[in-house]
């Protein structure tokens, strides 16, 4: 009955049209009504210590240093060096899109921001050589979710918050399943631009690739910097992100020279907007987490699951298969936030690892922002790169796919993300 009354009251406030952060708070309240236990105290005592977090400190910083990134041209800068390296070979405006978007990952740790800059920039030039733009857009789209997964991923550290899973360890260990799910899209990229008419790019000199790679390092830095800085003890992830906002600030303003003092306050405004969404869901997620907690709501799920504890795989399968259909009509955060306080504790109960339970739930969600209705990353990509959505949607299905299959890969193999994250760690 408690079940029924979360799913009923959840789903029936957005079913009304009501934002989801007070979707979820009146899922609290209706619990809480349902334990006869209602008290506005508790409702904002829980509100105030959902945003009270240290590790969450980090996400309005790695925020700012997207926007400071988008706004001080340090997108073009890395797509140049792309173009460098690749731009020569078939398809090779493909290839730059996911070497772009891999080093996108590393700086903002968002996959709307990476996508929707990705896309400003790559599709007209991809259309200009004879690229297929809705084909193109679901590449980047697809790259773009790569973000998720790798470090600074804010996916991790709103996971890591809420689950009370180290986010150090979720950022180390998600690197190895980045690094695939790049490689996994460049060869889903080979085989459907092979048979293209596009452009072939003249190789560069070595003094032009020279110079590429000159303009881009000191932007190429900052993802090493972060990680080195965190593994190597020297900081924790939200040092790190402060310090790398004041490294993205001295880029634009000393060493690119491409941002005015002027134009400071319309990104801190930005930054502010986005982070005052993410920080009020978190903190509307905490209501209903604390009375998920109280209403045994995963004690009931683990008796429904309680036929397949004694088997991880078929365990971890059904999971993900909840999570799947719940990311066709869920944002990311959102999922995270409801999910985490439900599965946390049945994973520890089965005995699996919870950095890799992360990692591999964090990427399942990732694929849910390429997915219809909601796909916020699919929507993302249809404005910036200027197509229509039921072409995108064709063109994304091959990389779905491929996602997928790599999804299903880690599920089966765990060595694939626990073995890299001991070496690492």
């Amino acid at each position: 009955m408690t079940v029924a009354v979360f799913m009923f009251s959840l789903c029936g406030a957005m079913m009304l049209g009501m934002p989801i952060a007070f979707a979820l708070i009146a899922c609290g309240i209706a619990l809480m009504f349902h334990l006869d236990m209602y008290d506005v105290r508790i409702l904002a005592q829980n509100l105030i210590i959902g945003a009270d977090s240290f590790a969450l400190m980090a996400v309005p910083f790695f925020l700012l240093v997207g926007e400071l990134m988008n706004a001080g041209g340090i997108s073009k800068r890395i797509i140049n060096f792309g173009m460098a390296l690749v731009g020569h070979i078939r398809g090779g405006l493909g290839y730059v899109a996911i070497i772009a978007a891999f080093i996108f990952a590393g700086l903002s740790g968002s996959a709307v921001a990476d996508t929707a800059a990705l896309c400003a920039i790559m599709i007209p030039m991809m259309g200009e050589a004879g690229y297929n733009k809705a084909g193109c857009a679901a590449l980047i789209g697809s790259g773009g979710i790569v973000a998720m997964i790798l470090p600074p991923s804010i996916a991790f550290i709103v996971f890591g918050a809420i689950g009370n899973v180290s986010v150090v360890k979720l950022f180390i260990a998600g690197i190895f399943p980045g690094i695939l799910l790049c490689c996994s899209l460049a060869g889903a990229w080979w085989y459907i631009s092979r048979k293209q008419q596009v452009v072939v790019f003249p190789k560069k000199t070595k003094a032009e690739v020279w110079q590429a790679t000159r303009e881009a390092s000191w932007a190429l830095f900052l993802p090493i910097l972060i990680m080195v800085g965190i593994k190597g003890g020297v900081v924790t992830p939200t040092e790190a992100a402060v310090g790398a906002v004041f490294y993205t600030l001295f880029l634009c303003l000393v060493i690119y020279r491409s941002v005015k003092l002027s134009q400071i306050p319309h990104i801190l405004m930005a930054a502010a907007k986005t982070t005052s969404v993410i920080m009020f869901l978190i903190a509307a997620a905490m209501v209903s987490a604390w009375l998920i907690a109280i209403a045994n709501i995963p004690g009931e799920v683990t008796e429904w699951l309680e036929p397949l504890m004694g088997n991880r795989l078929l365990l971890l399968i059904a999971i993900n298969v909840l999570v799947f259909v719940v990311g066709t009509a869920m944002d990311l955060t959102p999922t995270v936030l409801i999910l985490t306080p439900v599965l946390m504790p049945i994973v520890l109960k089965a005995g699996i690892d919870p950095v890799y339970f992360g990692v591999i739930f964090i990427l399942n969600n990732a694929i849910g922002l390429l997915t219809p209705p909601v796909g916020t990353v699919l929507n993302a990509a249809c404005g910036a790169g200027k197509v229509k959505m039921d072409e995108l949607m064709v063109q994304v299905v091959p990389y779905l796919l491929i996602e997928s299959g790599l999804l299903l890969l880690l599920i089966l193999f765990p060595e694939l993300v626990l073995v890299p994250l001991k070496w690492m760690s």
